[in-house]
Protein backbone atom coordinates (compact mmCIF):
# COMPACT_ATOMS: atom_id res chain seq x y z
CA UNK A 1 0.00 0.00 0.00
CA UNK A 2 1.06 3.37 -0.55
CA UNK A 3 1.62 5.60 2.59
CA UNK A 4 2.24 8.78 0.45
CA UNK A 5 1.77 9.62 -2.89
CA UNK A 6 1.80 12.44 -5.15
CA UNK A 7 -0.42 12.69 -8.73
CA UNK A 8 0.55 15.48 -10.94
CA UNK A 9 1.31 17.75 -8.54
CA UNK A 10 2.45 21.67 -9.13
CA UNK A 11 2.86 24.50 -6.03
CA UNK A 12 4.66 27.74 -6.69
CA UNK A 13 5.59 29.94 -3.83
CA UNK A 14 4.52 33.24 -6.70
CA UNK A 15 7.09 33.97 -8.00
CA UNK A 16 6.38 33.01 -11.59
CA UNK A 17 8.05 30.02 -11.43
CA UNK A 18 7.19 26.46 -9.65
CA UNK A 19 9.02 24.79 -6.63
CA UNK A 20 7.08 21.73 -7.54
CA UNK A 21 6.07 20.67 -11.31
CA UNK A 22 3.78 17.81 -12.24
CA UNK A 23 5.14 15.73 -9.20
CA UNK A 24 4.57 12.19 -9.54
CA UNK A 25 6.08 10.20 -6.60
CA UNK A 26 4.97 7.54 -4.35
CA UNK A 27 6.49 6.14 -0.97
CA UNK A 28 5.30 2.12 0.10
CA UNK A 29 4.14 1.64 3.58
CA UNK A 30 7.67 0.87 5.04
CA UNK A 31 10.04 2.10 2.55
CA UNK A 32 13.13 3.98 3.43
CA UNK A 33 13.29 6.48 0.73
CA UNK A 34 15.81 9.15 0.71
CA UNK A 35 15.26 12.35 -1.56
CA UNK A 36 18.21 13.70 -3.08
CA UNK A 37 19.07 17.60 -4.70
CA UNK A 38 20.75 20.86 -4.27
CA UNK A 39 19.47 23.87 -2.88
CA UNK A 40 16.26 25.09 -4.50
CA UNK A 41 15.56 21.50 -6.27
CA UNK A 42 12.08 21.32 -4.37
CA UNK A 43 12.99 18.71 -1.47
CA UNK A 44 11.71 20.94 1.25
CA UNK A 45 8.59 22.09 -0.64
CA UNK A 46 7.97 18.26 -1.27
CA UNK A 47 7.98 17.56 3.19
CA UNK A 48 5.53 20.99 3.68
CA UNK A 49 3.24 19.39 0.99
CA UNK A 50 2.98 15.89 2.67
CA UNK A 51 1.74 16.79 5.52
CA UNK A 52 -0.57 20.35 4.71
CA UNK A 53 2.28 22.70 6.03
CA UNK A 54 1.35 23.65 1.99
CA UNK A 55 -1.24 23.28 -0.05
CA UNK A 56 -0.79 21.95 -3.71
CA UNK A 57 -1.59 24.63 -6.39
CA UNK A 58 -3.12 21.22 -8.98
CA UNK A 59 -2.57 17.64 -8.01
CA UNK A 60 -3.46 15.64 -5.46
CA UNK A 61 -1.58 14.20 -2.44
CA UNK A 62 -2.90 11.37 -0.22
CA UNK A 63 -1.35 9.71 3.26
CA UNK A 64 -2.82 6.34 3.31
CA UNK A 65 -5.42 7.03 0.56
CA UNK A 66 -6.38 9.70 2.73
CA UNK A 67 -6.20 13.43 0.93
CA UNK A 68 -4.01 16.03 2.30
CA UNK A 69 -6.38 19.14 2.75
CA UNK A 70 -7.92 20.97 5.10
CA UNK A 71 -10.79 18.92 5.76
CA UNK A 72 -8.50 15.63 6.75
CA UNK A 73 -5.39 17.44 8.00
CA UNK A 74 -5.92 16.74 11.80
CA UNK A 75 -5.82 12.65 10.65
CA UNK A 76 -2.96 13.67 7.66
CA UNK A 77 -0.81 14.74 10.63
CA UNK A 78 -1.17 12.13 12.98
CA UNK A 79 -0.02 10.24 10.77
CA UNK A 80 2.70 12.04 9.02
CA UNK A 81 5.18 13.72 11.50
CA UNK A 82 8.25 16.22 9.80
CA UNK A 83 11.29 16.73 11.95
CA UNK A 84 13.29 20.02 10.59
CA UNK A 85 16.95 21.19 10.27
CA UNK A 86 17.62 23.45 13.28
CA UNK A 87 16.47 21.34 16.39
CA UNK A 88 17.10 24.41 18.21
CA UNK A 89 13.68 25.70 16.28
CA UNK A 90 11.49 22.62 17.41
CA UNK A 91 12.18 22.67 20.92
CA UNK A 92 9.31 24.57 23.06
CA UNK A 93 10.15 23.29 26.45
CA UNK A 94 13.32 23.98 28.33
CA UNK A 95 13.36 20.10 30.04
CA UNK A 96 13.65 17.11 27.44
CA UNK A 97 10.54 15.12 29.13
CA UNK A 98 8.43 18.04 29.07
CA UNK A 99 9.44 18.62 24.94
CA UNK A 100 8.76 14.92 23.91
CA UNK A 101 5.33 15.28 25.52
CA UNK A 102 3.96 18.30 24.05
CA UNK A 103 2.65 17.09 21.03
CA UNK A 104 1.18 14.26 22.66
CA UNK A 105 -0.84 16.74 25.39
CA UNK A 106 -2.00 18.82 22.37
CA UNK A 107 -3.91 15.68 21.14
CA UNK A 108 -5.76 15.22 24.22
CA UNK A 109 -4.36 11.96 25.23
CA UNK A 110 -4.65 10.47 28.57
CA UNK A 111 -1.89 11.34 31.69
CA UNK A 112 -0.78 7.65 31.64
CA UNK A 113 -0.42 7.20 28.06
CA UNK A 114 1.33 10.05 27.64
CA UNK A 115 4.26 8.84 30.26
CA UNK A 116 3.96 5.18 28.16
CA UNK A 117 4.41 7.39 24.98
CA UNK A 118 7.47 9.88 26.24
CA UNK A 119 8.99 6.61 27.76
CA UNK A 120 8.57 4.99 24.38
CA UNK A 121 10.45 7.41 22.35
CA UNK A 122 13.00 8.38 24.14
CA UNK A 123 14.37 4.83 24.75
CA UNK A 124 13.75 4.13 20.57
CA UNK A 125 16.02 7.14 20.04
CA UNK A 126 18.17 6.46 22.94
CA UNK A 127 17.32 9.50 25.08
CA UNK A 128 16.30 7.85 28.10
CA UNK A 129 19.00 8.66 30.53
CA UNK A 130 18.43 12.23 30.05
CA UNK A 131 14.60 12.47 30.45
CA UNK A 132 15.40 15.07 33.02
CA UNK A 133 18.12 17.16 31.40
CA UNK A 134 18.20 20.51 30.07
CA UNK A 135 17.91 20.95 26.60
CA UNK A 136 19.69 24.28 25.86
CA UNK A 137 23.06 21.83 27.89
CA UNK A 138 22.47 19.34 25.01
CA UNK A 139 24.73 18.58 21.92
CA UNK A 140 23.49 19.06 18.48
CA UNK A 141 22.92 15.89 17.89
CA UNK A 142 21.25 15.35 21.16
CA UNK A 143 18.79 18.41 20.79
CA UNK A 144 17.94 16.68 17.12
CA UNK A 145 17.12 13.63 18.90
CA UNK A 146 14.88 15.13 21.01
CA UNK A 147 12.94 16.32 18.15
CA UNK A 148 12.73 12.98 16.94
CA UNK A 149 11.46 11.68 20.26
CA UNK A 150 8.88 14.49 19.81
CA UNK A 151 7.41 13.30 16.47
CA UNK A 152 7.61 9.35 17.50
CA UNK A 153 5.50 10.40 21.14
CA UNK A 154 2.53 10.70 18.47
CA UNK A 155 3.67 7.67 16.94
CA UNK A 156 2.80 8.59 13.08
CA UNK A 157 3.15 6.02 10.57
CA UNK A 158 5.39 7.93 8.26
CA UNK A 159 8.55 10.32 9.39
CA UNK A 160 9.98 12.84 6.92
CA UNK A 161 13.21 14.03 8.14
CA UNK A 162 13.66 17.85 6.06
CA UNK A 163 17.29 18.31 6.19
CA UNK A 164 17.43 16.91 9.97
CA UNK A 165 21.69 16.43 9.84
CA UNK A 166 22.27 19.91 8.27
CA UNK A 167 23.36 21.37 10.92
CA UNK A 168 25.36 18.29 12.66
CA UNK A 169 28.74 17.37 12.95
CA UNK A 170 29.86 13.80 10.69
CA UNK A 171 29.43 11.71 13.71
CA UNK A 172 26.48 13.64 15.05
CA UNK A 173 24.71 12.76 11.13
CA UNK A 174 25.42 9.12 11.64
CA UNK A 175 24.08 8.61 14.93
CA UNK A 176 20.21 10.16 13.30
CA UNK A 177 21.19 8.10 10.52
CA UNK A 178 21.40 5.23 12.73
CA UNK A 179 18.84 5.94 14.86
CA UNK A 180 15.88 6.34 12.17
CA UNK A 181 17.16 3.44 10.34
CA UNK A 182 16.34 1.57 13.12
CA UNK A 183 12.90 2.91 13.67
CA UNK A 184 12.31 1.99 10.29
CA UNK A 185 13.29 -1.71 10.80
CA UNK A 186 12.00 -2.78 13.99
CA UNK A 187 8.99 -0.05 14.38
CA UNK A 188 8.14 -0.67 10.69
CA UNK A 189 7.92 3.40 10.54
CA UNK A 190 8.23 4.21 6.63
CA UNK A 191 10.71 7.18 6.57
CA UNK A 192 11.57 10.26 3.43
CA UNK A 193 15.08 11.36 4.45
CA UNK A 194 15.50 14.62 2.52
CA UNK A 195 19.31 15.57 2.62
CA UNK A 196 22.17 16.43 -0.15
CA UNK A 197 24.56 14.47 2.05
CA UNK A 198 24.89 11.71 -0.43
CA UNK A 199 26.29 9.64 1.54
CA UNK A 200 23.14 9.51 4.18
CA UNK A 201 21.11 7.83 0.98
CA UNK A 202 23.52 4.47 1.32
CA UNK A 203 21.46 2.26 3.90
CA UNK A 204 17.81 3.17 2.23
CA UNK A 205 16.05 0.83 0.03
CA UNK A 206 15.65 3.45 -2.76
CA UNK A 207 17.06 6.85 -3.73
CA UNK A 208 15.23 9.72 -5.81
CA UNK A 209 16.99 12.95 -7.30
CA UNK A 210 15.34 16.33 -7.75
CA UNK A 211 15.61 19.12 -9.66
CA UNK A 212 14.06 22.32 -10.82
CA UNK A 213 10.88 20.59 -9.05
CA UNK A 214 10.92 17.40 -10.98
CA UNK A 215 12.16 14.14 -10.35
CA UNK A 216 14.89 13.33 -12.52
CA UNK A 217 16.71 9.96 -11.65
CA UNK A 218 15.50 6.89 -8.59
CA UNK A 219 15.99 3.92 -8.08
CA UNK A 220 18.23 1.53 -5.68
CA UNK A 221 21.71 3.43 -4.41
CA UNK A 222 24.19 2.03 -5.90
CA UNK A 223 21.95 2.29 -9.29
CA UNK A 224 22.01 6.31 -8.73
CA UNK A 225 25.76 6.40 -7.56
CA UNK A 226 26.66 4.56 -10.85
CA UNK A 227 25.60 7.20 -13.16
CA UNK A 228 28.07 9.48 -12.12
CA UNK A 229 28.42 11.63 -14.74
CA UNK A 230 24.47 12.39 -14.58
CA UNK A 231 24.82 13.28 -11.26
CA UNK A 232 27.52 16.27 -11.84
CA UNK A 233 24.91 17.62 -13.67
CA UNK A 234 22.68 18.42 -11.27
CA UNK A 235 25.39 19.47 -9.04
CA UNK A 236 25.92 16.66 -6.70
CA UNK A 237 28.79 14.69 -6.06
CA UNK A 238 29.53 11.09 -5.52
CA UNK A 239 29.36 9.78 -1.46
CA UNK A 240 32.95 9.56 -0.42
CA UNK A 241 33.34 5.83 -0.88
CA UNK A 242 31.97 5.91 -5.04
CA UNK A 243 34.90 8.42 -4.65
CA UNK A 244 37.88 6.09 -3.85
CA UNK A 245 36.37 3.27 -5.76
CA UNK A 246 36.95 5.62 -8.96
CA UNK A 247 40.45 6.86 -7.96
CA UNK A 248 41.05 3.78 -7.54
CA UNK A 249 40.31 2.78 -10.79
CA UNK A 250 42.08 5.82 -12.46
CA UNK A 251 45.46 4.13 -10.62
CA UNK A 252 44.73 1.17 -12.06
CA UNK A 253 43.25 -0.57 -8.94
CA UNK A 254 40.48 -2.21 -10.85
CA UNK A 255 37.83 -2.33 -8.29
CA UNK A 256 34.08 -2.60 -8.50
CA UNK A 257 32.04 -0.33 -7.60
CA UNK A 258 30.72 -0.44 -4.04
CA UNK A 259 28.92 1.45 -1.05
CA UNK A 260 30.09 -0.90 1.56
CA UNK A 261 33.67 -0.46 3.57
CA UNK A 262 33.88 -3.96 4.08
CA UNK A 263 33.33 -5.16 0.65
CA UNK A 264 36.02 -2.07 -0.83
CA UNK A 265 38.59 -3.64 1.48
CA UNK A 266 38.24 -6.98 0.23
CA UNK A 267 37.82 -5.53 -3.71
CA UNK A 268 41.68 -3.93 -2.88
CA UNK A 269 43.15 -7.53 -1.23
CA UNK A 270 41.81 -9.38 -4.20
CA UNK A 271 43.30 -6.62 -6.88
CA UNK A 272 46.38 -6.84 -5.25
CA UNK A 273 46.93 -10.47 -4.66
CA UNK A 274 45.98 -11.00 -8.36
CA UNK A 275 48.65 -8.64 -9.38
CA UNK A 276 51.43 -9.81 -6.96
CA UNK A 277 50.71 -13.40 -8.53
Amino acid sequence: MKALEFCGVDFSYGQGSFAIENLNFGVEEGEFVAVLGHNGSGKSTLARLSNGLLEADKGTISVFGTPVGQKNLYDVRKNVGVVFQNPDNQAVASIVEDDVAFGAENVGLPREEIGERIAFALRAVGMENLRHATISRLSGGQKQRVAIAGVLALKPKIMILDESTAMLDPRGRREIVDVVLRLNKEEHITVVLITHFMEEALLCDRAVVMNRGQIVMQGAPAEIFGRHEELLTYNLALPRIGLICKGLREGGVPVEDTLDVEKLAEEIARCVLSQSI
